[in-house]
């Protein structure tokens, strides 16, 4: 199975992707963990990309293109894999699917968990409160809710049109979530 996860800040998408990941046996990606991998190995795209985050740039598409693509050619992804934080737009979407048809593989799913605006942004003051996150503040917050919503959102339409889109109520607990999704991705 391949999936991707999609949601904004504090919808419980780390939490979720942990869940499924055991569940069906799946290869738990996270870019920001690839990146940071790629960076501590000091390869060419780590290296390339520290350059980019050294000045508080996003990293391009296209070294995260290349990251990914790396990735997803390791044995352990043949199996399956949930892509979390990945694609965030749709030029990273586009170049997704090139690299699938050149590994000659499809998404099964991508999960959209949906949420009301305000218990998020009460969900993480309350995280804030207990982890010291430092993003964690209304301001911060209601920010990084605009940005999800002004960059990533128009790749639910995108998915929609493929076929792909399963949207899923990610209020309640968290086992409650868990079960809505297995059973919207089974049904």
């Amino acid at each position: 199975m391949r999936l991707v996860l999609m949601g904004p800040p504090g919808v419980g998408k780390g939490t979720q992707a942990t869940r499924l990941k055991d569940h069906y046996g799946l290869v738990h990606l996270s870019t920001g963990d690839i990146l940071r991998q790629e960076v501590a190995a000091k390869t060419d795209l780590g290296l390339r990309s520290k350059e980019f985050i050294d000045h508080g740039h996003l990293v391009p598409d296209e070294i995260l293109l290349d990251m990914m693509e790396n990735r997803l050619r390791q044995p352990d992804c043949q199996k399956g894999y949930l892509l979390d934080g990945f694609p965030r737009t749709i030029p990273q979407a586009k170049g997704l699917e090139i690299i699938l048809q050149r590994l000659n593989q499809n998404l099964d799913a991508v999960i959209s968990l949906t949420a009301d605006e305000q218990e998020l942004i009460q969900r993480l003051v309350l995280r804030g409160k207990t982890s010291g996150r430092s993003d964690d503040t209304p301001e911060v917050i209601k920010k990084r809710q605009r940005v999800y919503w002004e960059a990533t959102a128009p790749l639910l339409e995108f998915y929609r049109q493929k076929g792909l889109l399963k949207e899923v109520d990610g209020t309640g607990s968290v086992s409650e979530i868990t079960e809505r999704i297995i059973k919207t991705l089974e049904s």
